[in-house]
Order: C-alpha cells, then sequence, then structure tokens
C-alpha cells in the first residue's frame, strides 16, 4: 500500500507530517522518520485489548489513566501507538501523550510481532518508557520487560493459566488465558 504523504522522498516524516494524513481508519506510526502503517486489528487482538484495559483499569490507582491506543510522541521524528497505555492523568490531555507512557502494551499479531518486539521494544527503551508488555493472544502469552539502569530487563514471561502477580507500575494480576476469554 502506497499513501501519498506529500512529503518529498528522502526527507524523514515528522509529527506535523504525521498530523497532516487523512484518517483511513489505519494506524499511521513514525519511527525515527520512518512512516509505518498497519492495518485494522482482528476482533481476538481488540477482545484481548479490551480484557487487559478492563484488568489493569480496576487495578491503576486514581492518578493513573489506562487508555487504548492514542498517539505516544516520544520525540520530533517518532509517534507510536501502543495497544494500551498506562500514563498520570495529567499527562493525558489533547489527543496525545507527549513522552513516554508508564507502561506500554502490544498485543501481537503476524503482521506487526517482529515490529512490536523489535522496533518498538527498542524504540521505547530508548525513550525511558519504565515498562513494557507485549501479548500474545494465540499462545496466549505475556512478556514483560522493565527499565533498569537504561536496559530492559525481562521480568516476566507468562503462558496459558499461569498468573503473574506484577508489583510495578503497580499491583495487578495477570493471567495470560483470562485475557483471551
Amino acid at each position: 500500500m502506497t499513501i501519498d504523504t506529500g512529503v518529498p522522498p528522502g526527507r524523514a516524516l515528522t509529527v506535523d507530517d504525521l498530523d497532516a494524513l487523512p484518517e483511513d481508519g489505519l494506524r499511521h506510526e513514525l519511527v525515527d522518520g520512518v512512516h509505518v502503517v498497519s492495518a485494522a486489528p482482528t476482533p481476538l487482538h481488540q477482545r484481548v485489548n479490551f480484557q487487559l484495559c478492563r484488568i489493569l483499569d480496576d487495578a491503576a490507582p486514581e492518578h493513573l489513566w489506562v487508555v487504548p491506543p492514542i498517539d505516544v510522541v516520544l520525540a520530533h521524528d517518532t509517534v507510536l501507538e501502543p495497544d494500551v497505555v498506562v500514563a498520570p492523568r495529567d499527562r493525558l490531555t489533547g489527543k496525545r501523550l507527549d513522552g513516554p507512557p508508564l507502561l506500554a502494551v502490544e498485543v501481537l499479531s503476524p503482521s506487526t510481532a517482529l515490529t512490536d518486539l523489535n522496533t518498538k521494544h527498542d524504540r521505547l527503551e530508548r525513550a525511558d518508557a519504565p515498562h513494557y508488555w507485549v501479548v500474545d493472544p494465540v499462545a496466549p502469552r505475556l512478556i514483560a520487560w522493565e527499565l533498569q539502569d537504561g536496559r530492559y530487563v525481562e521480568v516476566a514471561d507468562v503462558s496459558g493459566d499461569t498468573c503473574w502477580h506484577a508489583e510495578r507500575p503497580f499491583p495487578v494480576s495477570i493471567r495470560p488465558t483470562d485475557l483471551v476469554r
């Protein structure tokens, strides 16, 4: 698929360029100036996203908001749209989050898994996002990383009916099979 951004070839895209794109129902992101387009998610993907938002929202302290996909501006040339974002309420103003979230979560799909596990993982790490999780709805499985000394360290890798009791960014228990019910 080709999307005319109106930007001359060879120039990196910016947040302003992304804002100028027409609404088309697709997910548009920028990673270091490179335009990344994803198709609309599947019903299973959306179900997992909904369940995860519900579980996190029930456990989150009042000063934090759990929101489904929104633009997260990490730099002038990098805008990600994680499936779930957790951030302080006072930083969620307007239509986007400026700066890294407290927690970003991606629900894997065949077309985005490599990007979510590599590119987004690395970009969120460079932006000092304290927590990054991915959920594989097919396995079902959850992998969680926490920023320690500027690098992500895996703190959980649970599958099926195994329950993970996270302490950070706030206490919450998640069982991967509960996300796909």
